[in-house]
């Protein structure tokens, strides 16, 4: 079968979906990757075909541009229970602006070219990131199945499921949906109606172990997947392929954040400073100039420009990252213990690390919040203590009890059969 798979240009979100792609490809499917032009480079790393669609965003830049600005930093934080019982008029402004300002923003420059692109090539299924909501509309138009892939836990449903329930409470004149009317009215210019099924996909794939996953009640229908770490393209240094000698931290703040926010060169530099009182090596991935910018650190902890994170952490004891999908994923398929410093700018990262830390695979603290103290006291206990080592183990035993990517390639073939539209 002829299978697209599309997502915005955001590296991080491709590299989550190459074990997929590959596994297609090694099953005889036809796969071709559709994002905007920035995408090129990653993608042709990675050995796939690719399709530019529409134009570069700009999302980076405008949002660290935004969160320049005094008090924006005081963004709403999704994965928070109180969120949600904000007033309507607070809560509808909030949503009103994270669908205008990233969803609808990074759709409409690439819809026209991808509905173009399934209407020419006639794909049989297409592979959607859960941002990728021209996707689901192109499928439609072109009578493809259309399958979600999610990069995290499954947020997007439960705004969707939850801002509808506080929207019902509402008088008619006050209801406000953001995102089922841009939707509605991107899928008719393609002649699709639109439905839920726009926004949660016909089937989705969860890379989340069971008993962490969100309860999204019937809004979605999932089949589970065990994540495969992916960091791209990278040679493994000799250093790395010998076991640590002793007790060995990773650490990782992710390039999220920097890329996104600007980063937080005060955290890098405390958490540093912080961890070279541990007895442990620590191995932090750090960008060539935050390290000029770093200077002298502490005897134990080695600096490095860019290590593959599956590598670092098959020779690690723990690891200390940002609260990133990524970073916390490939972490827990080794069974390591960590710390997440999650930042609630960064989406789902705080959702995330709680839903690690009540899981025992790990330690959660809050960007804003954490001192120094309290990092060292979590470092100690991921190194030291054998109930934080039990608890990432049996984490990484749930997520292994998931079939890989090659299992997953024989039911979406089913879905195809069963499901295509």
């Amino acid at each position: 079968m002829r299978v697209v798979i599309a997502t915005p240009a955001e590296r991080t979100h491709f590299l989550n979906l190459v074990p997929l792609a590959w596994a297609l490809r090694s099953a005889g499917h036809e796969v071709v990757v559709a994002s905007q032009p920035e995408l090129a480079g990653a993608v042709s790393a990675a050995g796939l075909p690719f399709a530019p669609v529409g134009r570069d965003h700009r999302l980076r830049e405008l949002t660290r541009r935004l969160y320049s600005l005094p008090g924006a930093a005081d963004a709403v934080d999704w994965g928070d229970e109180r969120t949600w019982r904000l007033p309507w008029n607070v809560l509808r402004v909030h949503y009103r602006q994270i669908v205008g300002f990233w969803w609808k923003a990074m759709n409409e420059l690439l819809a026209d070219d991808l509905v173009d692109l399934c209407r020419t090539w006639r794909p049989d299924l297409v592979v959607w990131e859960p941002t990728t909501f021209a996707a689901a509309v192109a499928a439609r138009a072109t009578g493809a199945a259309h399958v979600r892939f999610l990069w995290s836990l499954d947020l997007i449903a439960r705004m969707r499921g939850s801002y509808l329930e506080r929207m019902a409470e509402q008088p008619a004149h006050s209801r406000e949906d953001p995102l089922g009317t841009w939707l509605s009215g991107l899928a008719a210019r393609y002649g699709v109606e639109f439905d839920e099924e726009l926004v949660v996909g016909q089937l989705t794939v969860d890379q989340i172990p069971p008993g962490m996953r969100l309860d999204v009640g019937e809004r979605a229908r999932y089949e589970g997947s065990r994540f495969v770490p992916y960091n791209g393209r990278a040679v493994v240094p000799e250093w790395l392929r010998r076991p640590a000698e002793g007790p060995r931290l990773c650490l990782t703040l992710g390039t999220s954040s920097s890329g996104w926010y600007g980063g937080d060169s005060s955290l890098l530099r405390s958490s540093i400073d912080v961890l070279g009182e541990v007895e442990a090596e620590v191995v932090a991935t750090v960008p060539p100039k935050a390290r000029e910018e770093l200077g002298t650190v502490p005897s134990n902890v080695r600096l490095v420009d860019y290590v593959p994170l599956h590598a670092l952490a098959a020779t690690s004891t723990a690891a200390v990252n940002h609260g990133g999908p990524g970073s916390v994923l490939t972490s827990m398929s080794y069974g390591l213990p960590q710390v997440m410093v999650a930042d609630s700018r960064l989406f789902d990262t705080r959702l995330l690390a709680r839903g690690v830390a009540e899981a025992g695979g790990g330690i959660s603290l809050e960007a804003d919040r954490v001192g120094p103290d309290d990092l060292r006291r979590a470092a100690l206990r991921v190194l030291e203590d054998e109930e934080a080592r039990r608890g990432a183990a049996e984490l990484r035993g749930r997520m292994r009890s998931q079939g890989g990517p090659s299992a997953l390639v024989g039911r979406l073939e089913r879905h195809v059969t069963d499901g295509r539209t």
